[in-house]
């Protein structure tokens, strides 16, 4: 009678503990899940920082979502008049660039597919997503770590996400490559949970936005920076021809060798005649500097008054978003 009473008084005893003790993954997956995903609407603010290029660069990048479907996240290069903005309405995606005029429409289930390390539903469906995700207690911050499932996860497989063991809020996002080095930063500035926006908030107007033509050199023509993809693959050659047009200097760049070929389409950018949409087929990816126009064989962006368009039969869509990521300019003069 007494061992049984021990027993049960042992058995009382390391359950106290266990409920004193620190809270498990699944615990805490349960509590951000409601936090996060329940809320009718959420306003924030964030930096993003991205460093897989020669130097570091910086954004400021403000979302608004109102459940279920409405979107609008604006991204500006900190320091420059620039910006792009995705917004989701009931109409479709939209993908809109003031400083060109254009506005591009997509029909598709964009964030769905596409996780985003702004967008903070996004970031809990990483965290169900991946069984095998891991975390850690560190000071006053829950440390989840899981497989990315971002637009580049072949070449930046996994992420850090910080979480204020207070607030239950992400504090910043660290997106790394296969050696565990940072190449995207998401510090989250302001998150304010609740807020709901009218349909009519979303509602894409592109009147009243500056317009920046072109820059002319003296000859003429178009002048503009010329880019190269910055891609280790061995045995690839790059065979070039550059032809006129009305709007400038188009230049083709035709990479062969091995498995790897692809073509690379570089012109100045257009203004549009008129403010209405224009359907692109593909879906919206986000190359971090800008939003690109996914297919199955090819990517189109357009960048620094750039317009970009990059084919294939061999190369997988990652691969496609990996030339298009890995883009940087050379003067061309």
């Amino acid at each position: 009678m007494r061992s049984r009473i021990f027993v049960l008084l042992l058995v009382a005893i390391m359950t106290l503990l266990a409920a004193c003790g620190s809270p498990s993954k699944e615990d805490v997956m349960k509590k951000l899940s409601g936090k996060w995903n329940e809320t009718k609407g959420y306003e924030l603010q964030a930096t993003m920082e991205i460093k897989t290029g020669s130097e570091p660069r910086v954004y400021d990048v403000t979302v608004w979502h109102t459940k279920p479907d409405f979107y609008k996240v604006n991204v500006s290069q900190a320091g420059s008049q620039d910006s792009q903005m995705i917004v989701r309405n009931e109409e479709g995606v939209f993908v809109i660039t003031p400083s060109l005029g254009k506005t591009y429409k997509f029909q598709s289930d964009w964030p769905t597919q596409n996780s985003m390390p702004y967008l903070i539903g996004t970031l809990s469906d990483d965290i169900k997503a991946d069984k095998n995700s891991t975390m850690q207690e560190k000071d006053k911050t829950y440390i989840f770590e899981t497989a990315s499932r971002n637009n580049h996860k072949k070449v930046l497989p996994t992420q850090q996400i910080h979480i204020d063991k207070k607030t239950l809020l992400p504090k910043y996002v660290s997106v790394m490559d296969e050696n565990k080095e940072e190449k995207i930063r998401v510090t989250f500035n302001k998150i304010t949970l609740g807020v709901e926006h009218k349909a009519s908030d979303y509602a894409v107007d592109m009147e009243g936005q500056p317009v920046k033509k072109p820059q002319s050199t003296e000859d003429g023509q178009t002048g503009m920076m010329k880019y190269y993809p910055n891609l280790d693959w061995e045995g690839t050659v790059v065979e070039e021809e550059m032809v006129a047009t009305e709007n400038g200097v188009r230049t083709f760049m035709t990479f062969s060798g091995a498995d790897k070929e692809f073509v690379v389409v570089q012109e100045p950018a257009e203004t549009p005649d008129n403010e209405l949409p224009v359907s692109i087929e593909g879906d919206p990816v986000d190359l971090g500097f800008t939003v690109a126009a996914l297919t199955a064989n090819s990517i189109r962006w357009e960048q620094d008054g750039v317009a970009f368009f990059v084919a294939s039969s061999t190369l997988t869509p990652d691969e496609l978003i990996e030339v298009a990521s890995s883009m940087h300019p050379e003067d061309s003069k």
